[in-house]
């Protein structure tokens, strides 16, 4: 399997990536612990998928030899696991109980199976850039602790390696809406992240919405230099959040990805669930499949 080239930010959408290259594995769960309220991180062994994915890519996960529900769900890839050599050997996924599935997920126990596919989708872009500011809210925050790691240098990616020139300062600007469902957020802090936290109701961090931030780290930011493309922004959350995201951007001249949470029924491209509407060169729009022609796309290129 090859390593699928990520989507440039300043080019149009372009290239579907497409799920042939994905794997199916059957693997074991090692441990399924609580992180927040209602929020878990659950961890299994694959070697093969753990040295392949990178940031910003999702898999398709089922409970093995169970009908109900028979469609598998997509969970973004929260970060590998390491062995003591430092080689990739498993995957950890942070997801929010809302449906029945992640119901009879968190009821897991270590040692039960799960059926899994990937990695899918495009990732995150790996061009250079001096400050990667991103933006997570409400579960949205599982995609940044390896790309996060991935731009501080910390930790390598994908196979081949990708290589990523480390950036100067990584921020995480995380809105919830009460304290208690805020959910890894040491994790965060632990690899050098700096994490700015806000939440709806005031009980921890800015008493505000999670753009509030965004628009002081922007702020701070070209007091240190006026050169907009010193920046980039990444963000993942609701889509009426991830919109507002983007006018902000927008309003700064600063390139916006976005790693849309799109339902998904296949995954692979196939029912057409997850599509997406976006601007067309000739100023009309089209359809995209968030499962193979994201799920991260340049959020300027959005029908909102």
């Amino acid at each position: 399997m090859s390593a699928v080239e990520p989507l440039a930010c300043d080019n149009p959408l372009r290239a579907a990536y497409y799920a042939d290259q994905a794997c199916t594995y059957q693997v074991k769960i090692i441990e399924n612990i609580k992180l927040a309220r209602d929020t878990y991180r659950v961890r299994f062994d694959s070697p093969e998928m753990a040295r392949q994915i990178r940031p910003g890519q999702f898999l398709m996960i089922r409970l093995s030899d169970r009908d109900d529900p028979l469609l598998a769900r997509p969970f973004a890839l929260y970060d590998t696991v390491l062995d003591k050599h430092g080689d990739p050997t498993g995957l950890d996924i942070v997801y929010l109980v809302l449906g029945k599935m992640t119901r009879r997920l968190a009821g897991c126990l270590p040692g039960q199976k799960l059926d899994v596919w990937g990695p899918l989708g495009n990732g995150f872009s790996a061009d250079p850039v001096e400050h990667l500011i991103m933006v997570a809210g409400g579960i949205g925050q599982t995609p940044f602790l390896a790309l996060g790691r991935q731009f501080l240098g910390g930790r390598k990616y994908g196979q081949p390696q990708v290589e990523v020139a480390p950036s100067a300062k990584v921020t995480l600007c995380y809105g919830v809406r009460t304290q208690d469902l805020l959910a890894g957020a040491d994790d965060f802090s632990d690899c050098g992240i700096d994490l700015r936290l806000s939440s709806d109701d005031g009980s921890i961090g800015h008493h505000g919405l999670v753009t509030d931030l965004l628009e002081q780290v922007l702020e701070d930011a070209s007091q240190e230099t006026n050169t907009a493309n010193t920046r980039r922004i990444a963000c993942c959350g609701p889509e009426p959040m991830m919109e507002a995201v983007a006018k902000v951007a927008q309003q700064h001249g600063v390139c916006c990805e976005v790693s849309l949470e799109t339902p998904m029924a296949c995954g692979i491209g196939i029912c057409f669930s997850c599509v997406v509407k976006t601007k067309q060169p000739d100023g009309d729009w089209d359809y995209k499949r968030t499962c193979v022609d994201g799920p991260v796309l340049d959020a300027q290129q959005i029908v909102w």
